[in-house]
C-alpha cells in the first residue's frame, strides 16, 4: 500500500463527490500493468489521501508503480484542481 497526499479537496458537502471524482480519475488512467488492485480516497487536514493497494514485487516497486499511476493521472487531476503533494510508504 502506498499513500498519496493530494491538495485541492473542496470543504463541506462537495467533499464526498470530490473523493469519488478523484478515485474515478485515477482508475480511468491506470493501466493494468501498474498492479493497482484497490484504492481508497479519504479526506485529510491538508486535502485528501489516496491509498493505493498495489500488487508489487517490493516496497520500492510499489512506490515506483504509485508514481507512474499519479503521473498518468496528473493531467485529469490538475484539470479538476487537484495535485499530488507527496507519496508515503
Amino acid at each position: 500500500m502506498v499513500r498519496a497526499s493530494l491538495a485541492g479537496t473542496p470543504p463541506g458537502p462537495a467533499q464526498e463527490s470530490a473523493l469519488a471524482l478523484v478515485s474515478d480519475l485515477i482508475w480511468a488512467r491506470t493501466a493494468s500493468s501498474h498492479g493497482l488492485e484497490h484504492l481508497r480516497a479519504k479526506a485529510s487536514d491538508e486535502g485528501m489521501d489516496v491509498y493505493l493497494f498495489l500488487r508489487a514485487a517490493s516496497e520500492d516497486a510499489a512506490l515506483d508503480q504509485a508514481h507512474a499511476i499519479l503521473t498518468d493521472a496528473r493531467a485529469p487531476l490538475v484539470s479538476h484542481g487537484y495535485h499530488a503533494t507527496a507519496t508515503h510508504r
